[in-house]
């Protein structure tokens, strides 16, 4: 009997305001939602995810290009866990954090696992729950403080740059073409990006098109050499064996 509702979505260009009886963590692998609540508005991405306490009311919108972790969770549910009064802190006021790289790394590889085996999906949540508590509650102020203070620049606006890869994928894309739409150096980029997210920007480029190249096998007809040449690939055989790499199974398994 499942405790929890986790589900992997793509939240869609259309405003919703609501509220609901439950609690909700939202936490996203790649693209962007706008969310506001009781007046307080930011961005959630990769970087940025949001706790929402029951019958918070709130609104979102999201770009239609996203990949977000949404974790339903019932207030009568937490008691029944261990360390249940740490993780219901988590929801004592609506609030935003900041999600270090190794938080979205784990988030990534968890939305990947929900979609192979959506059976497990309480065993997902409790994990991600547990380590987003060791997170926000364990950490020491100076751990946090030091989170990407030796070298991430402002100017590094991870949101721009994946609307920009988005619009780039068939093309060949380059760490120079980055690191120019961000006013750094290619080598100071790469060092603050892989600071940033864990990962090199080719690396990410990378991830950014298979993501994308997963939409295109399970939700159109196009072919998949024709997907391969989309998202940038040189031929079908690259394509199938970096996807392969990636998801852990083949592309026409996948559709």
């Amino acid at each position: 009997m499942a405790l929890f509702e986790l589900h992997s979505r793509n939240l869609a260009q259309e405003q919703v305001a609501h509220t609901h009886d439950f609690h909700q963590l939202i936490l996203a692998t790649c693209g962007v939602t706008e969310l506001s609540m009781e007046g307080q508005g930011e961005r959630v991405t990769a970087r940025r995810g949001c706790l929402i306490p029951s019958s918070r009311h709130h609104e979102y919108q999201g770009d239609g290009n996203n990949r977000t972790l949404v974790l339903d969770i019932p207030v009568a549910q937490l008691a029944s866990l261990e360390k249940g009064s740490e993780i219901e802190r988590l929801f004592d006021k609506p609030r935003f954090f900041s999600v270090p790289p190794a938080l979205n790394q784990l988030t990534h590889a968890l939305a990947n696992q929900l979609e192979q085996c959506p059976g497990l999906q309480n065993e997902i949540a409790i994990l991600l729950l547990r380590a987003l508590t060791m997170y926000l509650h364990d950490a020491t102020p100076a751990a946090v403080g030091q989170l990407g203070q030796h070298c991430i620049s402002e100017r590094l606006d991870l949101a721009r740059l994946d609307a920009w890869l988005d619009q780039h994928l068939a093309d060949e894309i380059r760490v120079e073409q980055l690191a120019s739409l961000c006013a750094l150096s290619p080598g100071h980029f790469h060092s603050c990006f892989r600071e940033l997210t864990g990962v090199t920007p080719l690396a990410y480029v990378q991830r950014r098109r298979l993501e994308h190249a997963r939409t295109l096998v399970r939700h159109s007809t196009l072919s998949l050499g024709h997907i391969a040449m989309l998202v940038g690939f040189r031929d079908q055989g690259s394509f199938s064996r970096a996807y392969r790499r990636y998801f852990e199974l083949s592309p026409s398994s996948d559709r």
